[in-house]
């Protein structure tokens, strides 16, 4: 639906276990920080505030995350992130991570809703953030 958006970051050695290898829900984070970033971008400021401004807020539907090579400390990571489908409620953001060398090293989605701040009851997409998600 949107061309990727890139983000980069640096895994920190906080973000390991012993071995020094990623932690497996640090790596939620990540995901989740990037498509903030990707909204924040796209909306013109900080995503949390400009979704507030809406009247909404985005609590996560599902989450999958596929690891298909380690993240090692210090590994600087590239990761796009594109919208895959808007629904009437629900936004579906894809995050696909990959190592300098270009090879990939996982493939997240995140499925949230839209939420009223007030009764917590799903919203439509407000128009604003759907023309801003939906721009190429």
């Amino acid at each position: 639906m949107s061309k990727p958006f890139l983000v980069h970051r640096r895994v920190r050695f906080g973000d390991c276990d012993p071995g020094g290898v990623i932690y497996t829900p640090r790596l939620s984070y990540f995901v989740v920080e990037a498509i903030l970033d990707f909204v924040s971008h796209r909306l013109g400021g900080p995503a949390e505030k400009r979704l507030m401004d809406l009247g909404i807020f985005p609590p996560a539907r599902s989450f999958t995350l596929e690891f298909l090579s380690p993240l090692e400390w210090d590994a600087e990571i590239e990761m796009q992130v594109r919208v895959a489908e808007m629904r009437t409620h629900a936004i579906k953001f894809v995050v696909d991570g990959y190592l300098e060398s270009g090879e990939k090293t996982f493939a997240a989605e995140l499925t949230q809703v839209c939420v009223d701040v007030d009764d917590r009851k799903p919203v439509p997409i407000p128009n604003i953030l759907r023309a801003a998600l939906s721009e190429s």
